[in-house]
């Protein structure tokens, strides 16, 4: 790997890091006034039309009818599923809570990987990773009041749960999925493709009733805007990533966007952070981390084959990714 792919690399995760840690924030401040589902159909829309039109500009082919049906089936396990669940959630949990239950989708990657159909049953230490995760998970959600603390939302922790297993299905799926060469055409794709999605949910279910844009404070529009260009920006160089490096470096913004979560949260908006919650979300960060870490090694010493990312094609460099912008 060239020195210039490992330091675009390097920035890529750290704006993984710092944009998709503050967006949480931001979705707190939208949700108070835009439906989950139709902040997330016009984020993504938007986002993926101004990803998709550069590559265009930039002279990339028409995508396949294939490619189009795999555009579909991400975008909504990662829009509808992953982010528009996350942006209800944030309707009854904290924005730094949520960021630290999103945190568990390492711990959804690996118990994916022991029960597919001859899938590979985790080693000591990351079964200790995994015990000690959802211990502190149980105890975060705890059903009494501890330290002051009341019990959190179920349904925004269940929301949350559900997202992160849309998110890790729809992660997995993007790698093997027919997908034109182009990896900045094919994010815009399933941007609008989820977007699409998300704004029919968002019909069906009646979030237009009583809805309007022009009605919006400063502050619920400008976090809009945030998450579109900012966010949006995020996740096509999030796409991006997954092909160009291993799936376990970039799952490494999953224990730092937490804190930055929480940081911004307590900051910002007031979010309390107690005791308790250090004690939960500490347990919850080591339990990644050394998940994390364990993958890292057993690939490294062969225990388990990782398959090479795919080598970037000149037409779809990262300068292009991130030359457009759009969303969390």
């Amino acid at each position: 790997m060239s020195k210039k792919l490992n330091i675009q690399i390097t920035l890529g995760l750290l704006c993984l890091y710092l944009v998709w840690g503050s967006t949480y924030l931001a979705i707190r401040f939208g949700v108070e006034q835009i439906p989950p589902f139709i902040m997330a159909a016009f984020r993504f829309m938007i986002g993926g039309a101004l990803f998709y039109l550069w590559a265009k500009f930039k002279g990339a082919a028409n995508p396949q009818k294939r490619h189009w049906l795999s555009a579909v089936i991400v975008g909504a396990l990662l829009v509808v599923g992953g982010n528009a669940l996350v942006n209800w959630s944030e309707k009854t949990l904290s924005s730094g809570i949520a960021a630290l239950l999103v945190a568990m989708m390492p711990f959804v990657l690996v118990l994916f990987d022991w029960i597919r159909p001859k899938g590979t049953r985790p080693g000591w230490v990351i079964m200790a990773g995994l015990i000690l995760g959802f211990t502190g998970v149980v105890l975060l959600v705890n059903p009494t009041q501890v330290d002051g603390v009341q019990s959190i939302d179920k349904f925004g922790a269940f929301l949350v749960l559900m997202a992160t297993i849309t998110w890790s299905i729809g992660s997995l799926y993007s790698r093997s999925a027919k997908q034109p060469e182009n990896h900045v055409l094919f994010a815009g794709m399933q941007m609008m493709a989820g977007g699409v999605v998300a704004l029919l949910i968002a019909t069906l279910i009646g979030e237009f009733g009583d809805f309007s844009f022009s009605s919006l404070a400063p502050l619920q529009l400008w976090s809009w805007v945030y998450l579109t260009l900012f966010g949006g920006f995020a996740f096509g160089v999030y796409l991006w990533l997954l092909k160009v490096t291993t799936p376990a470096k970039v799952s490494t913004y999953a224990y730092v966007n937490p804190v930055i979560a929480m940081f911004l949260g307590a900051l910002v908006a007031g979010e309390e952070i107690s005791g308790w919650t250090l004690v939960c979300s500490t347990l919850i960060i080591l339990a990644v981390i050394i998940i994390i870490t364990a993958r890292n090694r057993a690939r490294k010493n062969g225990i388990k084959a990782e398959s090479k990312p795919v080598e970037l094609k000149e037409s779809v460099s990262p300068q292009a990714a991130g030359a457009t912008c759009e969303c969390d």
